[in-house]
């Protein structure tokens, strides 16, 4: 609970009218009473009865009427510095909110994911950043146990993952970013053929990319569906190490397309179409609440959201 103390008394500030602020300033400023009212749109009454709550208020006459009109006393003299800064606190409070001006813009904006979202978004998201906001920095974070506690804590300003299937704590927002089918990589002339069927691709040693340490995943559940199984012949923790291990072993490895394809770019790699209809997966991203209508963040979020649209099909 905050109080003022004025003179010997102790008022508790949720029982003073505000609108006693402007009073004051106002007769500070005009030091007459009905040019005061005017200024705010007041009658000279409604003015003469809020000066007489703010005598009552502050225990002093606060103004006092001389030829020239009224004239502050030792106490309202004492006062205005103290309450013109309550009155600008006050206009800066309700002031409309300011636009975000991102090429004036000097700050730093951060996004957790993991290796393949900074893969993905990283190279769009900073050109981008760097030709509409020079002086704005990225920092890529690490994803934690739980990106919702991230997003809680403060710890990030947006998060870029899978689609998650649980419940969302109060407070979390998301959207879609965009969706990815899943593709085969294979080092080049290692496959004669273009297609592989069903029993070749299965016959291959597969590499599984396992972020959390456990078997399985969508190729295995469609192939059980199918009640065929493939050998599992290498796993790994992180997204960009398989296509670097497969360029240089007769592996296979199923991934995302985008990173598919820019692996094939940079190294000796093919990429085949899975010899079955896997379901893809939904890239989201997700930020906390508070920051919902803040300017920074809104024009963030879209930068986010537009460095990862697809590109429009070539004619």
């Amino acid at each position: 609970m905050i109080y003022i103390r004025i003179m010997s008394t102790v008022h508790d500030v949720a029982g003073v009218d505000l609108n006693l602020v402007r009073v004051f300033c106002a007769l500070l400023d005009e030091q007459h009473l009905t040019r005061a009212g005017t200024r705010l749109g007041l009658t000279q009454s409604a003015t003469s009865h809020a000066l007489r709550r703010l005598r009552r208020l502050f225990a002093d006459p606060l103004f006092v009427r001389t030829a020239r009109g009224l004239a502050p006393t030792t106490r309202a003299r004492e006062l205005s510095e103290p309450v013109r800064e309550v009155m600008r606190a006050l206009e800066r409070c309700f002031r409309e909110q300011e636009p975000f001006v991102a090429a004036q813009a000097v700050r730093s904006f951060s996004v957790a994911t993991s290796d393949y979202g900074s893969f993905v978004l990283a190279p769009p998201l900073i050109e981008r950043v760097a030709r509409e906001a020079p002086n704005v920095d990225l920092w890529l974070r690490s994803l934690g146990a739980s990106f919702e506690e991230q997003l809680v804590r403060g710890d990030v300003d947006v998060v870029v993952v899978p689609t998650t299937k649980r419940e969302l704590p109060v407070g979390i927002r998301s959207r879609p970013l965009y969706r990815e089918r899943l593709v085969c990589l294979v080092r080049q002339g290692s496959q004669p053929k273009k297609r592989l069927d069903l029993a070749a691709w299965t016959s291959l040693r597969h590499v599984l990319i396992a972020p959390g340490g456990t078997p399985g995943g969508v190729v295995d559940e469609t192939l059980a569906q199918l009640g065929k199984r493939r050998r599992v012949a290498l796993s790994v923790p992180h997204f960009l190490l398989a296509p670097h291990v497969v360029a240089s072993s007769d592996l296979i490895v199923t991934v995302g397309a985008r990173v598919a394809q820019a692996f094939a770019e940079l190294l000796p790699l093919s990429v085949f179409e899975p010899p079955v209809k896997l379901p893809g997966f939904e890239m989201r991203l997700y930020w906390h609440e508070r920051h919902h209508r803040d300017p920074a963040q809104q024009w963030f979020r879209d930068v986010v959201r537009s460095a990862v649209e697809p590109a429009p099909p070539a004619a």
